[in-house]
């Protein structure tokens, strides 16, 4: 850190706090994004942690400002998580025929690839930037009291020491381990990375492919053919999913989720393939966007589909309407 920069930051010369923080500006997006699974809460709080920072930077010990930063981001997440009141809770409007009530948390969002970091770990970490970005993991996170999460994310994905994590959460390494163990103990990341074709591979290009050719069609056989037996659908933020290769396939088709006409827009999301998905519009030449979907793959199947709201659609860069070419 150029301790020049930090001096006019301290200053209050609002340029050299900007360029202190930049650096570490994605990294902490992530972190805030896993610890509350949601992506619109973590922006809002890393506005927050940015806003903390600048005014308490006449306070910073001149150590290290990474740490100092996570420090703030984390305690905003958790004083985040304490007041339930800043969440609003879902409300299930209605049961459609083959769903059944689901655990996923129901806020759960997709996180562009392109905001993604790939800070290095420290050398204490478990898990990978890769795996722990996934939909599954961040999902299964939230399952965690609030504590136990931060503890798991500080310690098992960026690596920080037990010493270090108490600092940051202003408590004693003893409490850190004990509920590390718990939180180790709880946790199920919902996937085998090694089962998990790598990224933009060719072996997750050729389960894509399938998927893609099946879902345009609209054959059933195909899409059974393409998914895990466990195969799940969910909806977030209905409370609601779909569970085996048969009964996503009906429900997809009721739900005309498929067929001949129908569009996806390839992009990524969490590491993860994913596309927009469009319906042609009966009165007007152009598709109209009906959702998001991100898949789950598992060896050279499809082992999830999640569906989250139209929406979200242009965090990804993508429109709410595309043109019918030749109409």
């Amino acid at each position: 850190m150029d301790e020049t920069v930090l001096e006019r930051a301290q200053a209050g010369d609002g340029y050299a706090f900007s360029e202190l923080v930049e650096p570490h500006r994605r990294e902490l997006l992530v972190h805030c994004y896993r610890i509350l699974g949601s992506l619109h809460d973590a922006e809002d709080i890393l506005q927050e942690t940015l806003l903390s920072a600048w005014r308490a930077l006449d306070r910073f010990d001149d150590r290290s400002l990474r740490a100092w930063l996570y420090r703030i981001a984390t305690n905003h997440c958790l004083n985040y998580l304490r007041d339930g009141s800043r969440r609003p809770q879902s409300v299930l409007l209605s049961r459609p025929e083959g769903l059944v009530s689901s655990d996923e948390p129901w806020w759960l969002e997709p996180c562009p690839d392109a905001l993604l970091d790939d800070t290095a770990s420290g050398p204490e970490a478990r898990y990978d930037a890769r795996e722990s970005v996934a939909l599954s993991f961040v999902a299964g996170l939230q399952r965690l009291p609030a504590q136990q999460r931060a503890v798991l994310v500080l310690r098992d994905v960026l690596g920080f020491s037990a010493a270090e994590t108490a600092g940051l959460l202003d408590t004693t390494p003893t409490s850190v381990n004990s509920a590390l163990a718990r939180a180790r103990t709880g946790f199920r990341p919902g996937r085998d990375p090694e089962q998990v074709p790598l990224p933009r591979s060719a072996a997750e290009a050729h389960v894509v492919e399938r998927f893609v050719k099946a879902f345009e069609r609209g054959d059933p056989g195909e899409v059974v053919a393409v998914l895990t037996e466990d195969a799940r659908l969910t909806m977030p933020p209905e409370p609601l999913e779909c569970d085996g290769p048969g009964a996503i396939a009906g429900f997809m088709q009721r739900a005309g989720f498929w067929g001949p006409g129908l569009k996806l827009v390839p992009t990524r999301a969490n590491n993860q393939p994913a596309f927009g998905f469009y319906r042609p519009d009966p009165n007007s030449p152009i598709w109209r966007a009906a959702g998001l979907i991100v898949l789950s793959l598992r060896d050279d199947q499809v082992s999830g589909i999640i569906r989250f709201d139209p929406a979200l659609l242009a965090r990804f860069g993508l429109p709410r309407t595309l043109p019918r070419e030749g109409q």
